[in-house]
């Protein structure tokens, strides 16, 4: 649900997007868009891109990140630290992401298990049905250019991952249509970090959003 006739384009993938979203199974009335990015995997030394993404925050993040209030774009890119507040904070966020290409379902399920399994060090016993049930909203999907996807944290463990009209809940939330329940607290930090972490598969996408804090405590 778009909540502003305001977008902003991504330069790369000229995909637009709004600037706020009334996102389902949120509580938050709306979330401003705080930076984008796009994805881009390479073939046979061919660079492809695959999609568009953009990070919407709750604004009461900037009550929190005091510690960014003077660093330049830079500075808050390479601040491990700060993004981990991010995460571990109670306030929603969300990322939109948007398919520039025709994508098997498999074939993004095992680039994304690819990016999440490393990324978990110490396993718990709710990871793995939480990661199957993820491969299970991926796998036997054709996911075509243009597919929204989002992804959803409602706090530390709780996420939503909506495909079109597709979604996986945590806590099986009726009220927003949930089909599947995930909860886990290192799959949902898992799939921050790989937007987010040190080694981002969109590192245009973590620069937009560290421009997005610097920008936002101006």
């Amino acid at each position: 649900t778009v909540g502003t006739t305001e977008y902003l384009e991504e330069p790369t993938t000229n995909v637009k997007f709004p600037t706020s979203l009334n996102v389902p199974g949120c509580s938050s009335s709306s979330l401003s868009l705080l930076g984008t990015g796009y994805r881009e995997k390479v073939f046979a030394i061919i660079g492809v891109k695959v999609y568009a993404a953009g990070l919407y925050v709750d604004q009461s993040i900037f009550t929190i990140l005091t510690a960014c209030k003077d660093q330049s774009a830079a500075e808050i890119e390479a601040n491990s630290s700060l993004f981990t507040s991010i995460f571990l904070d109670a306030s929603e966020k969300a990322l939109r992401i948007v398919l520039v290409r025709d994508v098997d379902g498999k074939t993004f399920w095992d680039a994304l298990d690819e990016a999440i399994s490393p990324r978990i060090k110490a396993p718990a016993e709710a990871d793995k049905p939480a990661l199957a049930k993820l491969r299970a909203t991926f796998e036997n999907r054709p996911l075509n250019k243009g597919t929204v996807l989002f992804l959803t944290w409602l706090g530390p463990s709780k996420m939503h991952v909506r495909v079109s009209g597709f979604q996986v809940c945590v806590e099986g939330d009726a009220s927003s249509g949930a089909d599947a329940t995930i909860e886990s607290m290192n799959v949902a930090a898992a799939l921050f970090d790989v937007f987010f972490g040190d080694s981002p598969v969109s590192p245009s996408l973590k620069m937009s959003v560290a421009t997005g804090l610097a920008v936002g405590h101006k």
